[in-house]
């Protein structure tokens, strides 16, 4: 079946891979446009996971003061090459993150971050709220299990919905297709959120 010009367009522009990788999934989906997303995700999902063993050395620190000028942003993202640091896609992500950051105050990076202590703390308020509702004790595990997620997505910007995409689904999820199109491993290092009188 021959790819039809205008789906090919569609998806380079929904995605950002490259011209043979839309083809390629396009051709694998039988031109269904959302069976080529998933494949082409997929495919960025193989490559973050090849490049994340590799140093990201390189990288950009970017700001963002959001106007009248009571809150700020900075940011460290990191990549391999200095060559990926200066390109268009790599300098907009940074931006996007730096506003997201803006918008949904995270606490850490990731989950990895935060400390067994607060995980614990966190449990152990939320078990002290459900600890008069008589509920037997494998559901109040599995509401503690619900919250807690509702907690990593709170206070870890990659378990946060993405805001320049929702359809994208998570800051991984965004950080995971932009190393599948520059192929290269791609780190939020860190980031440093200001507010007056905060």
């Amino acid at each position: 079946m021959g790819v039809n010009l205008g789906d090919l367009k569609q998806l380079r522009k929904a995605t950002g891979a490259g011209m043979l990788d839309c083809k390629n999934a396009l051709d694998e989906s039988d031109g269904n446009m959302q069976k080529a997303i998933t494949i082409l995700r997929e495919k960025g999902i193989k490559v973050a996971s090849k490049k994340a063993s590799r140093d990201a050395d390189e990288g950009l620190i970017v700001s963002y003061i959001h106007p009248p000028g009571k809150l700020g942003v900075m940011v460290e993202i990191n990549c391999e090459t200095d060559f990926v640091a200066m390109t268009e896609d790599f300098k907009k992500f940074a931006k996007q993150i730096a506003m997201h950051i803006a918008a949904y105050p995270p606490v850490v990076v990731s989950r990895e971050e935060l400390s067994e202590e607060a995980i614990e703390a966190e449990k152990k308020v939320l078990l002290a709220q459900l600890e008069d509702s008589g509920k037997p004790p494998e559901i109040i595990e599995k509401i503690i299990d619900g919250r807690m997620e509702k907690f990593y997505l709170e206070t870890c910007l990659l378990d946060q919905e993405w805001s320049d995409d929702p359809e994208v689904g998570t800051v991984k999820n965004a950080l995971t297709d932009l190393i599948g199109k520059l192929r290269e491993n791609i780190v939020i290092k860190r980031f440093a959120r200001f507010s007056i009188g905060n």
